[in-house]
């Protein structure tokens, strides 16, 4: 039976849906910007379709460079106000907004599903993460504020596009929540009707957040360099992460730039592969489009046999496709691992990778096809890409150094002890890495030689939420960690001469 389109859920649909909760923030025709306290029908929007199947949606209103420096300059007299506003108030206001969210939960969630794909759960899910973990900050806030103050001006936010909400939307409310003025651009890709939303439910308790849309390049000058900030945070890739530390690096400003590593998984003197089984179909999950996906398996040789027989029918088993497509009207959402990648560009370019790494000697483990998918009768599957594994990828294929941000598994057999922690700290830095091994003792030990800022034993680890510290070793991280305590401190001021745990170019602090 051919599928259809979830009855309600059209992009058509969500949009009116905005247009009704928050009509200043979305006109007929195009969303709009925010800042100085107003929303502005100023810049130019840029077209938009979505990746979910083409449809157009709304773009965002790219500001330029001038208008962006005025956007930063009415934020700092929003922070002077703001840092004097009472705790308790703060608390008060950012609890209300959490409640505003809380009540536009599916339509927050549907706006993730047409902007970056997320399937319907992951999407719910990230609503959650940034409710509740908001949540528990502010239960948890007075402590954590306790003899600091908040900073002598607002913090900016430059953010990838796929979690506006728990990563970019969380860390401005807890920005707020400390007594700062938050400034968010608009992530170029993505997330756009999401974070104007969620920024126009949090605009309306009062919070001073500055919303605005534009490019990394035209706009770094304001959000990165501007003597008004008072600190800047980034969340992306390292060549746009090493630009903005290059910006930052004579202006001695508080930041915080989480950038990608190779987030690896080894396996070593393992046996319980029914469990690894599972837990790599879960790897899959959002088709690897996150900081802490693990894209990498290093197994040690002996191995590799069991490996294969427990990675092959997980792969296999990976469910993707239209996240609002489902056999009949009354049908629930479907559950999928993920939906489509960002845009068609990056499935262009992550197939041209992996095409040319098995040109160059790569070994196709598995090649997965569109036709495993679950695709409404005609819609553009030009942003889709089924999952790939590569055993061996060649030295000078990116597949064999960095992140692909795609459902691409990459597989790489070593012999020795080693060996294996080389190939786990290929990237000179990372998020995230595991260590499955029977004996905890040697998983330990192997653990402790691992250059990322957690590592699992046996299980895969994550960012983190409420009181979980968040960091990257090497050149993952630049700046201040942050997760529970930590974020709080590092958008607020502390005694006179205080060193922050964090990945800085004079040391490297990790927190007790």
């Amino acid at each position: 039976m051919p599928l259809l389109l979830k009855p309600g859920t059209t992009w058509t649909d969500a949009y009116s849906r905005c247009r009704t909760a928050a009509p200043e923030a979305f006109h007929d025709d195009r969303v709009l910007n925010h800042w100085a306290g107003m929303w502005q029908r100023d810049g130019r929007p840029a077209p938009a379709a979505s990746p979910v199947d083409g449809t157009t949606i709304a773009g965002p209103p790219r500001l330029d460079r001038s208008t962006a420096s005025r956007a930063v300059r009415a934020s700092l007299d929003e922070h002077q106000q703001w840092r004097h506003v009472p705790l308790a108030e703060r608390k008060a206001r950012v609890a209300a907004t959490l409640d505003a969210m809380t009540a536009h939960r599916e339509l927050l969630a549907l706006l993730l599903v047409w902007e970056i794909g997320k399937p319907w759960k992951l999407a719910l899910a990230d609503v959650d993460r940034c409710i509740e973990g908001v949540r528990w900050y502010v239960d948890e806030v007075d402590s954590m504020v306790e003899g600091r103050a908040p900073l002598q001006g607002p913090v900016s936010n430059i953010a990838s596009w796929n979690y506006p909400l728990s990563v970019l939307m969380h860390a401005m409310l807890v920005q707020t929540l400390a007594g700062n003025a938050a400034i968010a651009k608009t992530p170029t890709d993505g997330g756009l009707a999401c974070l104007t939303l969620a920024c126009a439910l949090a605009v309306s308790e009062g919070l001073p957040i500055t919303l605005v849309s534009g490019g990394g390049a035209e706009l770094s000058p304001a959000l990165v360099r501007s003597r008004e900030l008072g600190c800047v945070s980034f969340v992306g890739g390292r060549d746009a992460g090493a630009k903005v530390a290059t910006s930052l690096a004579d202006l001695g400003r508080r930041h915080i730039l989480e950038q990608e590593g190779l987030n690896c998984w080894g396996v070593w003197e393992y046996s319980d592969w029914d469990r690894l089984a599972g837990q790599i179909r879960k790897t899959f999950d959002y088709g690897k489009q996150r900081c802490t996906a693990y894209p990498r398996f290093i197994v040690q040789r002996a191995l590799f046999h069991d490996f294969l027989a427990a990675y092959l029918p997980a792969v296999r088993s990976v469910r993707f496709g239209h996240p609002l497509a489902v056999e009949s009207p009354d049908d629930p959402l479907p559950e999928l691992d993920f939906g489509p990648l960002i845009n068609n560009t990056k499935v262009k370019d992550l197939a041209d990778q992996v095409d040319e790494a098995i040109t160059k000697g790569g070994v196709p483990l598995y090649r997965g096809s569109l036709a495993d998918g679950r695709f409404l009768p005609g819609q553009d599957t030009s942003a889709y890409l089924a999952p790939v594994a590569i055993l061996a990828p060649p030295g000078s294929s990116p597949l064999r150094h960095a992140e692909p941000f795609g459902p691409v598994d990459t597989i790489v057999v070593v012999d020795t002890e080693a060996e294996l922690l080389a190939a786990m700290n290929a990237s000179n830095g990372a998020l995230v890495a595991t260590i499955s091994c029977d004996e905890e003792e040697t998983a330990m030990r192997l653990a402790s030689e691992v250059r990322a800022f957690k590592v699992g034993v046996n299980a895969p680890r994550s960012r983190g939420d409420r009181e979980e510290l968040f960091g990257g070793l090497g050149a993952s991280w630049r700046g201040a960690f942050v997760g529970g305590e930590l974020l709080v401190r590092a958008v607020t001021l502390g005694p006179e001469g205080e060193r922050l745990p964090g990945n800085f170019p004079g040391y490297t602090g990790l927190p007790h």
